[in-house]
């Protein structure tokens, strides 16, 4: 039976970021179990690699204000390309009380140490982007820091620098049993033979409640699905733009190679494991895409093009993240809502502490742990796309 420190399940973008910060720490005795024939076909392959740090929690914030910078030096510190592109996120919003939520938002950024985000009124947001239909924008807020990764580089990277440094990545592994004896975690059986380890992360994105229960856990993340549509090219709005969304109805959308990538959460979306792509979802983004940029009636779609990923959710739209005290040895890295490649960097630097260390500067673990929804602390993210 093969023995491992520390035994990852998911080689996504974070179990990729949580092998590569412990490995970085000086543990290089990691082992990253993948179920699949080749990372990135979960939830990371399909991600729209939005990064900001233009969130309304603090927790939320302190993790941006790891990952960004993170994704900035990316390239320069790993060897490998992320495609971070700081082009800025551009909230858009339509009434007062959308303003007053950006204006309370920033304040607690700009105290949370970001230093470029900055409020918008409706003339700067007109004179940058006359395609826009402003007659109802009111104003805004900006941060050129924020932008767009490449989620499947980012993560090839990760695992590839951890796999230089000692780390291994088993490929068609699926977990099947995780054994605990008087002392915790002790085993974890997959398709492809046996571990010996203490130290087990759970990091499986949307299939996280399904290795949880393996421990006698009930994990309240579920699946959600959140579908894509890129245009053909289209020349009619620049492509230095940021990612644009529209406070009105959650209609977002950025530059994708010559084209643009569009995104929109249907309020009608029940949660699920589906991961097909649903034809009548074109019209209903198109309809909002014209509306907000007359310009993009003209938009050509290729239906075979648009894809559907997953979404990981919990109740309160932040991560479970540490230790199950009830389980010793068992790490939870779940629950992402959305913004699981954006803190996969930070994510990565709080497990590895609490793994290595048992506890972290970066953030107040507490706080995201898992014990919070029986405990009444959950902690509500407002500002999710």
């Amino acid at each position: 039976m093969q023995n491992a420190e520390v035994v990852i399940i998911g080689g996504g973008i974070v179990g990729s970021s949580i092998a590569y910060h412990i490995t970085a720490a000086g543990c290089t005795d990691v082992l990253v179990i993948e179920r699949e024939s080749a990372q990135g076909k979960g939830s990371t392959g399909k991600s729209m690699g939005g990064v900001r740090a233009q969130f309304s929690t603090s927790i939320n914030i302190q993790m941006s204000l790891y990952s960004i910078p993170f994704y900035a030096s990316f390239d320069e510190r790993l060897g490998h390309p992320a495609g971070y592109r700081p082009q800025g996120y551009l909230f858009c919003a339509t009434n007062e009380k959308h303003l007053a939520y950006l204006r309370t938002n920033f304040e607690k950024q700009v105290a949370m140490g970001l230093k470029d985000v900055r409020l918008v009124n409706a003339e700067e947001i007109r004179n940058w982007f006359p395609q826009l239909r402003s007659d109802d924008i009111v104003g805004g807020s900006f941060c050129p820091s924020d932008g767009f990764v490449d989620p499947y580089s980012a993560m090839i990277g990760l695992m590839s620098w951890a796999g230089d440094h000692g780390a291994e990545l088993w490929k068609n592994a699926t977990v099947t049993a995780i054994h605990c004896d008087s002392r915790g975690v002790a085993r974890v059986d997959t398709t492809r033979g046996s571990v010996a380890t203490r130290k087990v992360v759970n990091a499986a994105g949307a299939w996280a409640s399904e290795i949880a229960s393996m421990v006698g856990i009930d994990l309240p993340v579920e699946p959600l699905r959140r579908m894509l549509v890129p245009t053909e090219p289209f020349d009619q709005l620049p492509h230095s733009a940021p990612m644009i969304i529209d406070m009105s109805n959650g209609f977002h959308f950025r530059p994708e190679g010559l084209g643009f990538l569009l995104a929109w959460n249907d309020p009608e979306e029940t949660p699920g494991y589906k991961t097909d792509f649903d034809p009548a979802f074109i019209e209903k983004i198109l309809i909002r895409a014209a509306d907000r940029v007359p310009v993009f009636e003209n938009l050509a779609v290729n239906p075979k093009r648009a894809w559907a990923g997953l979404y990981e959710m919990t109740p309160d739209h932040h991560p479970i993240l540490g230790p199950v005290p009830e389980v010793p040895g068992f790490y939870l890295a779940n629950g992402f809502s959305g913004h699981g490649v954006m803190h996969a960097p930070a994510t990565g630097k709080i497990l590895s502490d609490l793994i290595l260390t048992g506890k972290t500067g970066l953030v107040d673990a507490r706080l995201l742990d898992l014990a919070r929804f029986a405990e009444g602390r959950t902690i509500h993210e407002t500002a999710v796309l």
